[in-house]
């Protein structure tokens, strides 16, 4: 039997406890066990940290090396065997392998995968209109809204850039140039190459 000391002592832990285990600090977790599960060390899979912190990974390597004789593996809406996806995907490795400064390269190694067919003029004109129009203009004039602002923008069909092969014109799209933003990351290297279509049908007025 406990005594009225040991009934007062014990009341007295726990109200103590009770008081301790509550209070007005909502962002508190409490006391952590085991922190590296709440806390994990997260990787940029694209970028290598300093240090030597990941110790998981090969010479602490953020992303794993591919298996020898990969390929990026693709979905571009077209079966393995049509010639448009292949010539398509023979262009995107290329690309990926000249830095965005190598206008030289581009303009030597990149063509167009997609015929100038009517179809896909007026596909590279829709896609012309929802990211071009706004600083090249309608007519490629460089007479867009944001151009009246954003001096410089260029017009297509001047003698200077009539002759813009596919491969110069795609670099720009995907890598930028001057004033002009990189939009790789926004446009599908499909819909780029049919605004390099587009374009030239506006270097011709």
């Amino acid at each position: 039997m406990f005594t009225n000391k040991t009934k007062s002592l014990l009341m007295s832990g726990v109200i103590a406890f009770a008081v301790t285990a509550c209070g007005d600090k909502h962002n508190d977790s409490g006391t952590e066990f085991a922190p590296n599960m709440y806390h994990s060390v997260a990787y940029e899979p694209m970028s290598q940290t300093e240090g030597d912190t990941n110790h998981i990974n090969p010479y602490g390597m953020n992303m794993r090396l591919p298996v020898k004789g990969t390929v990026p593996r693709r979905s571009y809406g077209l079966t393995q065997s049509d010639s448009v996806n292949a010539k398509l995907l023979q262009m995107d490795l290329i690309s990926r392998n000249i830095k965005s400064g190598d206008m030289a390269s581009s303009e030597a190694l990149l063509s167009n995968p997609f015929a100038p067919t009517e179809k896909n003029i007026e596909a590279g004109k829709e896609q012309y209109e929802r990211f071009c129009i706004h600083c090249h203009g309608e007519g490629g004039k460089g007479d867009g809204l944001v151009a009246k602002m954003y001096k410089g923008v260029p017009v297509y069909s001047s003698d200077a850039l009539k002759t813009l092969n596919d491969g110069h014109i795609y670099h720009t799209i995907t890598h930028g140039k001057g004033r002009m933003w990189a939009h790789g990351s926004q446009i599908s290297s499909a819909d780029r190459w049919k605004i390099v279509l587009y374009v030239h049908e506006l270097q011709k007025q």
